[in-house]
Formats: structure tokens, sequence, C-alpha cells
């Protein structure tokens, strides 16, 4: 007799998440990291340029705010599962290995914005716009970035008999030895869960729509759009939070990131509510702080003698070749 399990099968895990080239492990958390910021940056210039912005302004904020997300997303996931590093058979150098997974979406978007505030005001862009600008191609990154979860075996809930339940496969190394992470399947099943991993991926992918709908609907500014875009990631991850059993830091018996998710929903919500209604206008938005064009920069570098040789402009020609040079800049 057949059954609804024999006909639904269950979802498998990658045989491995690392691949090794010569001397170099080739790791698909990495790529896939790698492949939502790209993703991001690009689309958000493109969103920036569309509102009016000067192309190539979201890549240079992205210079600042990159390092400092990866390095608060770190730091948010060691500090909320300490003991793993440092509590009793923890190795405290684990805590700096990001390629083996850990990074915690709320610490990437803190320090993240952190890094994007002292872009902008190098640039001399207003950071809530900027912020509307990427928001969609954020999330869309975060999407990305789960299909590394996948490959890792991680960021899955509580075992589960529903016929897209996925399989959590054994994983040993070249020594035999139990490996999660950087090991090869052995084909043993060792649990079936909730792809928690999974619903969050198309949750996000569900408000990156949305983003876009109510950005070309409503045309809103002011960070707003951010603001959206936070309280809609809060409550996709409250509820992938609650499908979760694996080990975390628990506050009265309730896991972290619930109270996380909850309390940066409300702020996000205040904030919404609270900033300027309407959209920034394209010349708000223009840099106040231009880059150096790059004939400047060659000519800062240049030899003396050729210097020296350059004939001395007359200060009419100065003054009106000021305003044009003032313009290409802009």
């Amino acid at each position: 007799m057949t059954t609804t399990s024999d006909i639904l099968a269950y979802i498998p895990s990658p045989p491995q998440g690392v691949w090794t080239i010569g001397p170099l492990p080739l790791r698909a958390y990495a790529l896939f990291i790698i492949l939502g910021i790209v993703v991001a940056a690009v689309w958000g210039d493109r969103r920036w340029v569309a509102r009016g912005g000067e192309k190539g302004t979201v890549l240079d904020v992205a210079i600042w705010a990159v390092p400092f997300g990866l390095i608060g997303g770190r730091l948010y996931h060691v500090a909320t599962d300490w003991s793993t590093y440092f509590g009793e058979g923890g190795d405290p150098a684990d805590a700096l290995k990001i390629w083996q997974g850990g990074l915690g979406i709320w610490g990437a978007v803190l320090f993240g914005g952190i890094g994007a505030w002292i872009g902008c005001r190098q640039r001399g862009v207003p950071l809530p716009a900027l912020g509307d600008a990427i928001a969609p191609g954020i999330l869309l990154a975060q999407a990305i970035g789960r299909i590394g979860n996948y490959f890792n075996q991680e960021l899955y809930g509580r075992e589960t008999t529903v016929p897209w339940g996925l399989e959590i496969y054994e994983r040993v190394n070249a020594d035999g030895r139990l490996d999660q992470l950087a090991g090869t399947s052995t084909g043993v099943v060792e649990k079936v869960v909730h792809p928690t991993f999974l619903y969050e991926l198309v949750w996000n992918l569900l408000i990156v729509v949305l983003l876009v709908w109510v950005d070309r609907r409503y045309q809103i500014g002011h960070g707003r759009l951010f603001a959206l875009y936070v309280a809609g990631y809060c409550m996709g991850r409250l509820f992938v939070e609650l499908l979760r059993d694996d080990y975390a830091t628990h506050i009265a018996g309730v896991r972290i990131n619930v109270f996380t998710s909850i309390i940066v929903f409300i702020g996000a919500v205040i904030y919404f509510l609270a900033a300027k209604k309407g959209r920034e206008a394209p010349e708000e938005l223009q840099p106040k702080h231009p880059r150096e064009p790059v004939a400047a920069g060659i000519a800062a570098t240049g030899s003396s003698a050729t210097v020296d040789s350059a004939p001395e402009p007359d200060a009419g020609a100065a003054d009106s070749g000021g305003a044009d040079a003032k313009k290409t800049d802009s």
C-alpha cells in the first residue's frame, strides 16, 4: 500500500558545504554571502540613481558598510552564543572563524548602519534616503545568504514529519570524524527538521516584492522604506525563531532573538510612523563632497617639472572655468 510519505519525499540536504581545490577550501556559505553583497550593492546603486542620486555612491558607502556589517554580525553571534566559544569545552579562537558560519543579522544591520553613516558623511548624502534605496537589495542579499545556511546544515527548526521536512545528514571529514561544517555526507539521516532557513528565504522574497511595490505606489522616503524592511523582516524572523530548537541563549526560557525581533519591530514601526512623509527631492541626494576627478589625482602625483611648466591662467579665465568645473563635479 502506498502512503503519503512514499509519494512526498523529504528535502535532502547537500552532501557537503566545502570543496577543496588544491590548498584552497571553497565554502558555499562564503560564496553566497559574497553574492548577496554584490547583488545588494549593484541593485542599490541602480535604485539610488533612479531616485536622482549620483551613480557609484552606494558602492562608495558599501566600502564602509560591508566590513562594519560583517564585524557587527559576528560580534552579535558570538555575544549571544558566548558559551560555545568561551564556555567549557569551547575554543575562543573559533570566534574569529567567520567562514564557518554565524552572522547575526541584528548586529550586521546595526554596525553596517554605522559604517554607512560614515560613508554618507564622507560623500555628503542623507543616510535615510540611501537606506530607502538599498533596503530591498539588503533583504534580497539576506535571502541569498540563507542558501549558504542550507549547505552548512544550519538554521533549521524542530524535528517534524511534514512532507517538506529537511533531512540532516551525518557528515564526516577525511579522518572519519564527525564534522557537520566541513565534512561529507555518509548518507545517514540524523533527523528530519523544519527547513526554517527556507521559510525565512521565502518570507524575505515576499517582503522584497512588497517593498518595491510600496516604494513605487506611495513614493515614500526619509528612511521609512528602510524601517518597513526592518519591521517586515522582524515579523518573519519571529516566526522562524519560534520553530527553532537548536542551542541558543535564553532569557526567562525564551530565545534571545525572540526578544530582539519584538524590540526591533516596535522601534521600526515607531520610526515609520514618526518620520517625515514624502520623498527627498533629487537635488537633496546630490553629494556635497564629490569625488575628486581622476585627472586631478594624476596631476597631483605628476612630476614637479610638468606642473611648473604648465601656463598659469589669468584671473578671468579661472573665474569663468570655476563654474563649469563645479558643474562637472556635481
